[in-house]
């Protein structure tokens, strides 16, 4: 799965998956919108669009009977009810291969 959130709301995610026993996560800084189009900061008394927001996209394999949890922590740790929290994009995978072992499937997550 892939989750756009705030950058501010990072550590307490990243806490919380560890403390649920999820293994890894990639983390990437990210910039983009959504229906909100950007938004506008004053800087220097100057106003400014920012069409392109910076987020933190986290990428986080686990097996399908754990994706309800998971969706759940991302939700409890990035909500602040505001326009912005971001997204979660459900996707399939057809598998994984550990490259130093060679193993695949689940037992290379």
């Amino acid at each position: 799965m892939e989750a756009i959130i705030r950058p501010g709301k990072l550590d307490d995610l990243h806490s919380a998956l560890q403390e649920a026993g999820f293994a890894g996560i990639t983390v990437t800084e990210v910039r983009g919108y959504g229906r909100q189009k950007g938004h506008k900061e004053i800087y220097r008394g100057s106003e400014y669009n920012l069409e392109f927001v910076p987020k933190i996209k986290v990428e986080l394999i686990c097996p399908d009977d754990s994706v309800e949890k998971a969706i759940e922590i991302i939700i409890e740790q990035g909500k602040t009810g505001k326009i912005g929290d971001g997204k979660i994009f459900i996707i399939p995978v057809e598998d994984a291969i550990r490259i130093r072992t060679e193993e695949s499937g689940e037992s290379a997550v």
